[in-house]
């Protein structure tokens, strides 16, 4: 009998479906942000500082869990290039949960913006203030968000892969709820 998992921890499963709504939720506060100039900007910029802190928060915690639980694997007769593809898809995912919140922190830093979160939680400034560097930090972060969202959109593309056509077990590894497919008996 194999020491592996079958399924991600209950914490994990949890943790990532409120990771994900949260980011989508990222996401899309990101684009209204840079496309109003509204009376909604203020409040949109408060909740998209706290959520991405949270979300740095967060994501070290779901490494920590990552490494003690570990994960089910992958398939035995998933293609290696599909393998492939996953593990280096999960390693961007979690690069950019992680660089994400870093990067919008360091550009209102480089701006002199004091960053104040719900609560009125203060995080000090790491960086001294620079024009130069604010630029090249608020470019990376507002491009950098559209290569998040497309890995996104083929992070969910994959889970639909292997829940609809695959029917392979992968997605139930992560669903929150137990599901019954080929390859995995009812829990």
């Amino acid at each position: 009998m194999s020491n592996e998992p079958h399924r991600f921890a209950p914490i994990q499963r949890s943790l990532h479906w409120l990771m994900a709504a949260c980011i989508i939720a990222m996401l899309f506060i990101g684009v209204g942000m840079v496309s109003t100039v509204a009376p909604k900007y203020l409040p949109l910029i408060l909740i998209h500082k706290t959520l991405g802190v949270t979300l740095l928060i967060l994501v070290v915690v779901r490494l920590a869990l990552r490494l003690h639980y570990g994960a089910p694997p992958l398939p035995d007769d998933l293609p290696p290039a599909i393998k492939l593809g996953a593990r280096l898809s999960h390693l961007a995912l979690y690069g950019f949960m992680i660089i994400m919140p870093l990067l919008g922190l360091g550009m209102l830093w480089a701006a002199a913006y004091p960053v104040v979160l719900y609560g009125g939680i203060r995080i000090p400034a790491l960086l001294a203030q620079s024009d130069r560097v604010h630029t090249l930090l608020w470019n990376a972060h507002f491009y950098l968000g559209f290569a998040f969202f497309a890995l996104v959109l083929l992070h969910l593309a994959a889970a639909l892969f292997h829940a609809l056509l695959r029917r392979d077990g992968v997605f139930a590894t992560i669903a929150l709820l137990p599901l019954r497919n080929k390859a995995t008996p009812a829990e």
